[in-house]
């Protein structure tokens, strides 16, 4: 019956927020929901200036001054540079890790951080990170 509850609101949620992905973490591999989900914070200097200053703020003790994951900030955060994204590498698939969490160590920030800051976080990260594949 439980079961059944959670993927009742799940679904509601979806369809409320239309954001995939808000009840639940990211699978590995990344999840096709998330996947389609597009930014809508345009890729200026301006968003990933702003998105470089959530990163200092939020994200550098874990994940290190230039996104290599030696912060030592505890767990085994990940490399943001190297061209593994165990969650998945869209725009929309970096939001919902971030937003939701993908761990006990990498928990959700939709609590902390707007949704604009987070697409913003999600340009700054593209800009140290592999590009995405046309």
């Amino acid at each position: 019956m439980r079961k059944f509850f959670l993927v009742l609101a799940s679904t509601v949620l979806l369809h409320v927020t239309g954001r995939p992905g808000l009840a639940a973490r990211p699978p590995q591999g990344g999840s096709t929901q998330a996947a389609k989900m597009k930014n809508p914070v345009a890729n200026t200097p301006e968003s990933v200036g702003a998105g470089k200053r959530v990163y200092q703020r939020m994200c550098a003790r874990c994940h290190g001054p230039e996104g290599k994951g030696d912060g030592g900030g505890g767990g085994i955060p990940s490399d943001l540079t190297d061209e593994k994204w165990d969650h998945g590498s869209t725009d929309g698939e970096i939001f919902t890790s971030i937003h939701d969490g993908t761990s006990k160590e990498m928990e959700g920030y939709a609590e902390r951080i707007s949704d604009t800051d987070i697409w913003n976080l999600v340009n700054f990260i593209r800009s140290i990170g592999p590009q995405p594949k046309p």
